[in-house]
């Protein structure tokens, strides 16, 4: 895997790499990318192209293999909708997007 600081910077907001668009979750506190090209390579997003204030769609769902964690979410306009059955503190919250912190 290519390091993050390695990675194309659409924006302060997002990473690039190999049809994946990553972004600093909030309530997690890391990374979470999604696979916006290469239909070959697993499920795809749809992305607006808009790196300023991206929209991915549909939800976006993060679990951990043997974790009961989860983060299920939205992101439109720049911004992320936490739904309320994410297992951190930001459940249930809408928070603008934070930069990138690598």
């Amino acid at each position: 895997m290519t390091a993050f600081a390695d990675m194309a910077k659409p924006s302060p907001l997002l990473r690039e790499h190999e049809g994946e668009m990553w972004f600093h979750c909030p309530g997690c506190d890391k990374p979470h990318g999604v696979g916006v090209a290469d239909p070959a390579r697993g499920p795809r997003w749809e992305y607006d192209g808009n790196a300023a204030a991206p929209t991915f769609s549909p939800s976006i769902l993060v679990t951990w293999p043997g974790l009961t964690k989860r983060c299920h979410s939205f992101v439109r306009g720049g911004r992320i909708e936490f739904c309320g059955d994410s297992t951190h503190a930001l459940a249930g919250q809408t928070v603008d997007l934070p930069e990138f912190p690598l």
